[in-house]
């Protein structure tokens, strides 16, 4: 869980309204925010927060502007303006592959003070490690604006074309040098140093702004107390990530009392302003609200409610705050209802039905198999039932396998169920190249499909050995071992996959019915996850098997 320091006398400040001293009434208010108090020492207070998805309250900004909603100071959508502009930002498809969002603006106000660069670096380091899975996902630089020329250039350069002072640092280093000597470039190398290039920021007249994810200039990138003009550039893998991150900074400083100036972004075959200011827009179901709450409130009470957690409210709509993405149902909405509301005054309920629960027949089974695998030497993995179609069938050369898509999705990255779990571990082995080899991973979980006009539920195995002489032989006996343990007599038969090179892949049948297939990886496949080690996989219907 993030935990954040600020000053009472801050939030007080930001909030309008004074606040209660003693401790019990303190922590009564900030669970509105789903934080608890670690500690108060005088002025300085430490919260923890519950929810990873709500990265805008990892803020004193954020933290003050549901309080004034739920203390009645101001409700319904904060305020907030963007001013016009000619910043620009231009993107080189040289990025594309590697890190290819960004988005920023411009903040001008009064000389920013100590405590508030804290609080800028605090919510700057928070978002870059959680929410921003450290820095992979989504980076965020920080700068003195008045030092930069616009437009600024954000592109992908060899490791030794460039050279730059890193922050904190007094003489100039090569990319590569960088990931090599300096501490954020040992830290943070494994996010990039897989690439041919690597991506930077340089402005009109050549000064290299940062390597990002890694580190800003020491002569461009340093923000230091008295400053008053900041440049805020997010880059990131994930376009919806990298929006949200810029809104959440510009409210933050907006709430400061800065002026926000927008930058256009000139993507190859787009172009896009930034901050996007405009919140998502979704239907009030009142029934459905009282009815998972177990309650009885008016139209008029519900909107009250949510106008109290910051939505904007008009008719029967409730617009989303635009620093915020973790919306996505009408059950999301009765959260911030119940939250408003307040849980303590919710009347228990009795249970109406009662049940034993116990394991499916399968478990077992599936237990043991997974035993087994780890006895062979592979690590479990676990990871999102949710994936998209690029990663199932794009990079494998597989045709749909009979996916079921989400109707409203909030990123492309997890749009639709998965089907099968290869690429999966494929797309672990290539986020962990960085790591010694060989690697051995599995994972076993629920894979679903579309059948005609039913969908099913599945118990599926995958397996995958990665290492400079990984080969078919080697996930054949591993299969084997697996099959030999359980008592299952099975036959190993040719077979084609589109995923696989051909003669080095087979169906592994039970009872002359196929209940997976093993083999060699194919080199194209191997190429579009930028895998440089050959890659055995095998998997298997536990489903089927279990019979």
């Amino acid at each position: 869980m993030p935990s954040i320091t600020f000053s009472i006398q801050d939030l007080e400040k930001l909030i309008g309204k004074k606040l209660p001293k003693e401790k019990e009434k303190l922590a009564d208010l900030l669970s509105y925010c789903k934080a608890e108090i670690e500690s108060i020492s005088d002025d300085q207070i430490t919260i923890s927060l519950a929810d990873t998805n709500l990265p805008y309250l990892w803020s004193v900004e954020g933290i003050a502007r549901l309080l004034k909603g739920v203390l009645s100071v101001e409700t319904g959508l904060p305020s907030f303006r963007i001013e016009k502009s000619n910043y620009k930002i231009i993107v080189d498809k040289s990025i594309t592959k590697i890190r290819p969002f960004i988005a920023g603006f411009i903040a001008k106000g009064k000389p920013i003070g100590e405590y508030l660069l804290l609080q800028l670096i605090q919510l700057q380091e928070k978002f870059c490690e959680s929410y921003g899975r450290k820095r992979s996902k989504v980076s965020i630089g920080i700068y003195p604006s008045e030092k930069i020329q616009f437009p600024v250039h954000y592109k992908a350069v060899q490791p030794t074309a460039i050279s730059f002072i890193p922050l904190d640092f007094t003489e100039k280093l090569n990319l590569k040098q960088i990931l090599k000597r300096h501490p954020k470039g040992k830290q943070y190398s494994w996010i990039i140093e897989q690439f041919n290039r690597y991506p930077i920021l340089i402005d009109e007249k050549n000064q290299v702004l940062s390597f990002p994810p890694i580190i800003n200039s020491q002569e461009t990138g340093k923000v230091s107390v008295k400053d008053s003009e900041l440049f805020i550039e997010v880059t990131g893998t994930d376009e919806k990530a990298v929006s949200l991150a810029c809104n959440i900074f510009s409210q933050a400083l907006f709430d400061r009392g800065f002026k926000i100036y927008e930058i256009e972004v000139f993507y190859p075959e787009h172009k896009i302003k930034f901050p996007i200011a405009k919140g998502e827009t979704t239907k009030i179901d009142y029934d459905y609200i009282n009815e998972l709450l177990g309650l009885n409130l008016s139209k008029e009470e519900i909107r009250h409610l949510l106008k109290a957690m910051r939505f904007g409210v008009k008719d029967d709509k409730a617009i989303i705050p635009f620093y915020r993405q973790d919306i996505m149902h009408q059950c999301d909405i009765a959260e911030d209802v119940a939250i408003a509301y307040g849980y303590n005054k919710i009347k228990t309920a009795d249970m109406t039905s009662y049940s034993i629960g116990k394991p499916l027949k399968i478990i077992p089974f599936i237990d043991k198999v997974r035993e087994l695998t780890i006895g062979a030497g592979y690590q479990e993995i676990f990871s999102h039932l949710l994936t998209n179609k690029e990663l199932l069938y794009e990079k494998t050369n597989t045709p749909d396998l009979g996916t079921v898509e989400i109707k409203e999705y909030m990123t492309k990255t997890y749009s639709v169920v998965r089907t099968w779990l290869i690429p999966i571990l494929l797309d672990v082995l290539s986020k962990n190249k960085h790591r010694d080899y060989p690697q051995r991973i599995f994972e076993e979980g629920i894979v679903t499909r579309r059948i005609k006009d039913k969908i099913e539920d599945r118990r599926s195995i995958a397996l995958a050995t990665s290492h400079a002489e990984a080969n078919y032989t080697e996930i054949r006996q591993v299969i084997d071992f697996i099959m030999r343990n359980l008592g299952v007599n099975y036959k190993i038969v040719e077979t084609s996959h589109p995923a696989f090179i051909p003669g080095r892949v087979a169906s592994i049948l039970v009872k002359e019915k196929p209940v997976g297939f093993l083999g060699e990886i194919h080199p194209s496949v191997l190429e579009k996850f930028e895998l440089n080690m050959p890659v055995a996989a095998a998997e298997i219907d536990l489903t089927k098997l279990f019979g």
